[in-house]
């Protein structure tokens, strides 16, 4: 009855809910979840990626628009490679339960073969009988009755169990040969999904290949962006000293404590809350655009194009798409509006002791010293002639430049 018990476990295991089973559940949930985020990302860059390709001229938009593709395809490869993996495990999971199954059958089978041989033996009512009246005693006779009862029992519920075991064996076979059908899609799948890689890559070297003959026209424009950035500079921290001595005289007006620091905002309580609230909402914080992507990060770095030039970036540029609207990160108060040329249109909005800034709007819909909320509509994004929409983010602490990356909520 060895295969009786261990088929009886292996439904017991069946029915247990496991932990590993749990936690595949979950990797699959994530799976899904990165297969629609990239989904959404490559929606969003091939959109942008039209826009700047409206223009005959290749631009930094459009090879920043394929870079963005590049690296969401790499992550579609990613997670096709992901689910390759866990289906593999499944596969094996389900092969062995297949071996035990038909491991456990064949045993049930011999089994009932032995049962079936040793009842040919009395089959007849005479042997039966004779079985019976040779006991010894009364009590002798009634044992051998109970006990030609439950071997006749038993052999039903042999005959159930090898049912079972069966209707058992053919459901894992129908799981494994899908699960099988599974990988071999995700397998062609993934072999597609680099065959767009390598697509995006020569797209992205052609678009290279044509910059590089725009050499005097991209030095040129690098040599704007560094005047434009450097006025910005010089605006925001005019704007930032003037705000930290008008809080400090501000301070001393009310009778209350100043710093004493020049290079900090005096803080009324109000505002020291909504700082505090900014400070500990970092990396949770509202886009500053519903949809894009970082086409520049933060600092120093050297150009996509141009061999031994290094630019550098005060804040983070995003790339959208044509008349997207430019949003507070954070509630504030709206400090300054201002043009400046290279950078068009800015806005700078005050959060406590912070500061962020919105560069290159197109047009602007707030006014100095309103009060705006998270995802209040600051502008609209400026589209240049390239058909690149660019929008230049900064975050600043006091007379300090951040990395408004790292302050920005995952994308």
């Amino acid at each position: 009855m060895k295969a009786l018990y261990r088929l009886a476990f292996f439904f017991l295991l069946l029915s247990l809910p496991f932990a590993t089973h749990a936690q595949k559940k979950k990797s699959k949930a994530q799976l899904e979840k990165e297969k629609k985020e990239n989904l959404t990302r490559i929606k969003e860059a091939n959109k942008i990626l039209q826009q700047t390709k409206k223009q005959k001229e290749a631009s930094i938009g459009q090879l920043n628009a394929i870079k963005e593709k590049i690296t969401v395809q790499k992550g579609v490869i990613q997670t096709v490679s992901k689910e390759i993996t866990l289906i593999q495990s499944d596969v094996k999971t389900t092969e062995g339960m297949v071996r035990s199954l038909e491991s456990d059958l064949e045993n049930l089978k011999k089994e009932y073969a032995s049962m079936v041989y040793a009842a040919s033996k009395t089959a007849n009512s005479y042997n039966k009988l004779m079985f019976l009246f040779a006991a010894d005693s009364f009590n002798q006779f009634v044992r051998r009755m109970r006990y030609l009862q439950q071997y006749s029992e038993a052999r039903k519920k042999q005959v159930e169990q090898i049912n079972k075991a069966q209707d058992a064996l053919n459901n894992q076979l129908a799981v494994l040969d899908s699960k099988k059908k599974q990988k071999q899609n995700l397998l062609n799948r993934q072999i597609q999904e680099n065959k767009n890689l390598l697509s995006l890559k020569t797209q992205q070297d052609s678009v290279i290949s044509n910059l590089s003959k725009q050499e005097s026209n991209l030095k040129q424009e690098v040599a704007q962006r560094q005047k434009a950035v450097k006025k910005l500079d010089n605006l925001i921290a005019d704007i930032v000293r003037e705000e930290i001595a008008r809080a400090a005289r501000a301070a001393r007006e009310a009778g209350r404590a100043s710093s004493g620091s020049a290079n900090k905002v005096t803080l009324t309580p109000e505002a020291a809350l909504i700082s505090s609230s900014f400070a500990g909402n970092k990396g949770r914080l509202a886009w500053p655009v519903e949809r894009g992507f970082i086409s520049q990060k933060f600092g120093r770095h050297n150009h996509p194009v141009l061999k031994g030039v290094v630019v550098e970036n005060r804040g983070i540029d995003i790339q959208t798409s044509q008349g997207a609207t430019a949003r507070a990160i954070f509630e504030g108060k709206v400090l300054t509006v201002a043009s400046v040329p290279g950078m068009n249109n800015i806005v700078m909005v005050q959060h406590g002791e912070y500061f962020t800034v919105y560069a290159r709007l197109k047009s602007v819909n707030v006014t100095t010293g309103q009060t705006v909320k998270i995802k209040d509509v600051i502008g609209t994004v400026y589209t240049g002639a390239d058909g690149t929409s660019e929008l230049q983010f900064q975050v600043w602490k006091n007379n300090v430049n951040l990395n408004p990356e790292t302050w920005l909520s995952h994308k």
